[in-house]
């Protein structure tokens, strides 16, 4: 389960030039309920806009509801699941870019972070759902998942989460195919780009956080940005 990702800076856009640089600030690592960029199409149009990691934002569940995670949506059950059907089957795709995106590992007994990306250093796009939120003063946000698939077989992504788990990874959609998967039809014609990344073209390192700031210090990350 991905629950944290490394955004792509705006001085490295090149590889989403069908996209518009996002126009708003946006942090360099991105968490749960923090506005970063995703892309859209909409008709012959294609868009950069800020949206909040996880689906349903923390300020959206119901007051004696458990908070719970909506930032990854199994591919296999995503058209059953309250917090995602109607996304998908609405087919509001998206895809979310990034420099690379991060995931435990036990290996040595412990988890240590350790960071994905492309082999060659490039930015990369994961397929994502979205949908928009009505706020208390009438302002329209949006919101989105990263849509995941298992990964048992897969020689890199199998290495990471709790031993016993399901492993689990985020759908890397190549740059060849980013309007393809934005214009899908169906929520068949959607599965089909569902698919494993090639991990020869992929790279991976242990990358464990930076000490924690003091608590004093404040964070706005479930603040939008300002447009």
């Amino acid at each position: 389960m991905c629950t944290s990702y490394e955004a792509n800076p705006n001085d490295a856009w090149d590889v989403f030039s069908l996209f518009p640089v996002p126009d708003f600030e946006y942090r360099p690592e991105i968490y749960k309920d923090y506005y970063a960029p995703i892309l859209q199409r909409n008709a012959d149009e294609f868009a950069t806009v800020p949206a909040s990691f996880g689906i349903v934002p923390r300020r959206h569940i119901p007051p004696g509801v458990k908070v719970f995670d909506t930032m990854n949506a199994r591919s296999e059950s995503v058209g059953d699941k309250r917090s995602f059907s109607g996304a998908w089957k609405n087919l509001q795709l998206c895809l979310i870019p990034c420099r690379a995106f991060f995931e435990p590992n036990y290996e040595t007994g412990k988890p240590i972070r350790w960071k994905i990306g492309m082999a060659n250093g490039g930015a990369l796009a994961i397929a994502g759902l979205w949908r928009s939120w009505k706020e208390v003063d009438g302002s329209q946000t949006l919101a989105f998942t990263m849509l995941t698939v298992n990964s048992d077989e897969h020689p890199l992504m199998k290495r990471f989460h709790k031993p016993g788990d399901e492993k689990r990874s985020v759908v890397i959609v190549p740059p060849t195919e980013y309007s393809d998967w934005l214009s899908c039809k169906t929520t068949d014609e959607a599965r089909s780009f569902l698919n494993l990344f090639p991990v020869e073209a992929m790279h991976a390192e242990p990358f464990p956080l930076p000490p924690r700031k003091p608590k004093s210090v404040a964070d706005n990350g479930d603040q939008p940005p300002l447009l």
